[in-house]
């Protein structure tokens, strides 16, 4: 049965800033969570750093957005129906033993001075494995955790905490590296992640209440993720968030991250670590602002329009980055990239979390995520390799054409059949 969706609409309801955090639980949840995602930025930071001076190569910056996404692609819609059927606080500690170990192997490899081609592949692999796990089950106990009408504002904290941790990790990375070395910054990074993984031991959520399981109940069947798709596209919001999140993770996603070392280092404006730092910080700081802004305030309410009018903005914004010149209006309009990111993310997410059947919760969450998150895959191709052969600026402001061609094309299609 689906969540009343009349009862959680906006206009139906007065406006409490921050209503989440109101609850003990997901306060709790909401903090180590936004830690662990501020220290997966902290090791993206090094790591891709340390390959960038080794290697010099816009290849290797798409295969980590390729590793990374892949297993999202193949394996969301397992991870999101396995949330269904078992302990979601053990998938998530999973995940989180997953990310330690990867820092740690980072760690060893720069203190040995062995960083290799196939060693940085095989951790970047690995990191993508520990993403698919964690991060469909921690949208299911998100909503385990909440009341309903506290679900939107849950859903729009837990995106602007993954912004968060995008504003900090570069800070705090960089603090790592000047303080600690590589070696050192990517070891007390490893022990951001133990906080969450501490919690999740006796924190409540991890199962679904008992009650009748009419779909298959035997995970990871091809046969129940084929329906949950199904029942995805009998639902034209559920459908259109998935399409949305999806053509904005095929053809950009977050590859443009992935090669900001090569863009500060074009922008030629003071040293280049500091410019990459700046440049990742201000997209993270534009979705935290965003975050804040809209939480505190009540703006955007979530709606099917109003995600894919943000989205077209979000293009627009990458557009222009990707053509700039000038050191400042990159900083500009990456921030306003980042502004308009969070908004439409989480008014998708939120979108799907309200009308998703409680009964297979995780398996609709983890078609989302396969679209979502999965199909950043085919960014590393479209940004990154391309990138090798066009240049990475010509790149990606061709992929962020083409995303808006197809947004207004959709835009106005879903205008005609009204």
């Amino acid at each position: 049965m689906s969540i009343d969706t009349n009862a959680l609409r906006p206009e139906a309801v007065s406006h409490r800033a921050f209503a989440s955090l109101a609850n003990a639980d997901y306060r709790t949840y909401f903090i180590c969570a936004s830690a662990a995602m501020m220290a997966d930025n902290i090791e993206h930071v090094i790591s891709y750093w340390m390959v960038f001076q080794k290697f010099h190569s816009p290849a290797l910056g798409g295969f980590a957005v390729i590793s990374h996404w892949v297993p999202f692609l193949l394996l969301a819609g397992y991870t999101g129906a396995l949330a269904d059927r078992i302990d979601i606080r053990r998938l998530i500690q999973v995940g989180m033993l997953l990310y330690i170990g990867v820092s740690v192997c980072w760690g060893l490899m720069f203190f040995s001075d062995s960083v290799a081609l196939w060693k940085a592949q095989l951790l970047l692999v690995v990191h993508g494995l520990a993403g698919v796990i964690w991060l469909p089950a921690s949208q299911v106990l998100i909503n385990r955790l909440v009341a309903p009408d506290q679900l939107p504002s849950a859903v729009r904290l837990s995106a602007t905490g993954r912004y968060l941790g995008f504003v900090a990790g570069p800070a705090v990375g960089a603090g790592l590296l000047m303080v600690f070395g590589p070696t050192g910054g990517i070891w007390v990074n490893a022990l951001i992640y133990v906080p969450l993984f501490v919690w999740l031991i006796r924190a409540p959520g991890g199962r679904a209440p008992a009650g009748p399981r009419p779909l298959p109940a035997v995970i990871g069947r091809t046969a129940e993720i084929w329906l949950t798709m199904r029942v995805v596209a009998r639902n034209p919001v559920l459908l259109s968030m998935t399409i949305l999140v999806g053509a904005a993770s095929c053809l950009v996603g977050n590859a443009y991250q992935a090669q900001m070392p090569g863009f500060a280092s074009d922008l030629g404006h003071g040293r280049p670590d500091l410019s990459y730092s700046t440049l990742l910080a201000a997209d993270a700081a534009g979705g935290l602002a965003g975050g804040i802004l809209l939480e505190s305030r009540g703006l955007l309410p979530p709606r099917p329009n109003s995600a894919f009018m943000l989205a077209a903005l979000w293009c627009m914004a990458l557009l222009v980055f990707a053509l700039s010149n000038s050191y400042l209006l990159s900083i500009l309009v990456l921030f306003v990239a980042g502004f308009v990111e969070l908004a439409f993310n989480a008014m998708a997410q939120t979108l799907v979390q309200m009308n998703a059947p409680d009964e297979i919760r995780g398996g609709v969450i983890g078609v989302f995520s396969m679209s979502a998150m999965g199909l950043r895959t085919f960014s590393g191709l479209s940004v990154g390799v391309l990138g090798e052969a066009l240049g990475i600026h010509h790149s990606l402001a061709l992929s962020a054409g083409v995303l808006f061609a197809l947004y207004a094309t959709m835009y106005l299609v879903r205008l005609v059949r009204r």
